[in-house]
């Protein structure tokens, strides 16, 4: 089980959910955190239901198709705490793949990787720019965190960003 299984685990254990409604949450308030697909939320919830760390039952309204409700169980629960302590624990092995470009940069003209850095840091700063437009959540301060620490990396990442450009000017 990795982060993905803690994410889920963790959704649930506020309250019972249906598929849709665990993504959904995802999509609305945790985009900006995690990428996590409906296929992959939905397969990840078949083996945390075969490993007995969540239960399904079958919830039908009306007319509507009846859908599966997740729900933790006590050993999801023990799971989860598993998993939260080893996730706070772990230091991330960070790959940025725009480095491969960097050990390549010599075999393009100085004014071309310019350029190119500059597309890269216009993106970054949009992407900063709606980090902080994200809205507290009163859900988990939890969440705020991760928004913080995705916003002040992106952040860093800029500044580092800067320094390139300026020295490649220079050069």
């Amino acid at each position: 089980m990795d982060e993905r299984a803690l994410l889920l685990l963790g959704i649930l254990k506020s309250q019972s959910l249906h598929g849709y409604q665990i993504n959904e949450f995802i999509d609305k308030n945790l985009s900006r955190i995690t990428s996590m697909k409906k296929a992959t939320a939905y397969a990840l919830l078949d083996r945390l239901k075969a490993a007995n760390f969540i239960s399904v039952r079958e919830d039908q309204e009306g007319n509507r198709p009846p859908r599966k409700v997740y729900s933790i169980t006590p050993s999801g629960d023990q799971e989860f705490y598993k998993l939260l302590r080893k996730n706070l624990s772990e230091q991330d092995n960070s790959s940025f793949k725009g480095d491969i470009g960097l050990m390549f940069l010599d075999h393009l003209s100085k004014e071309e990787t310019i350029d190119c850095l500059m597309v890269r840091l216009n993106d970054l700063t949009e992407q900063i720019k709606e980090l902080q437009k994200v809205p507290k959540h009163t859900f988990s301060r939890g969440i705020d965190l991760s928004i913080e620490h995705h916003l002040v990396c992106k952040q860093a990442e800029r500044n580092w960003l800067l320094l390139v450009i300026e020295k490649l000017k220079k050069e």
